[in-house]
């Protein structure tokens, strides 16, 4: 089955080599980035669609109930990102685990 992508699909990445590091860091960029980063962070703080670009959060990435692990996520509102598209780059503990 093939997928047809298009310039405006929101992709996720792994972006630091896989496995090897202290911190891995997963990046979502898209338009929809902080619609699925609010599904999947937690914080005590408004969701991050609502904070300042250019801004570090404290939280944890969750799995429904389940805690995955506790995490920064940094957030690039457009147009002020590299890529001109919102971005929200979550760094975890590295691990295959997590």
């Amino acid at each position: 089955m093939s997928h047809a992508y298009h310039l405006d699909d929101t992709i996720c990445a792994l972006s630091t080599p896989a496995g090897s590091g202290a911190i891995a860091v997963v990046r979502l960029s898209g338009k929809d980035a902080f619609r699925i980063s609010d599904k999947v962070f937690v914080s005590r703080q408004k969701k991050l669609a609502d904070q300042e670009t250019h801004t570090a959060h404290f939280g944890r990435l969750v799995d429904g109930d389940a805690i995955l692990d506790e995490v920064v996520a940094v957030i690039f509102k457009n147009p002020r990102s590299f890529t001109g598209e919102d971005v929200v780059e979550f760094s975890c503990h590295g691990s295959t685990f997590i």
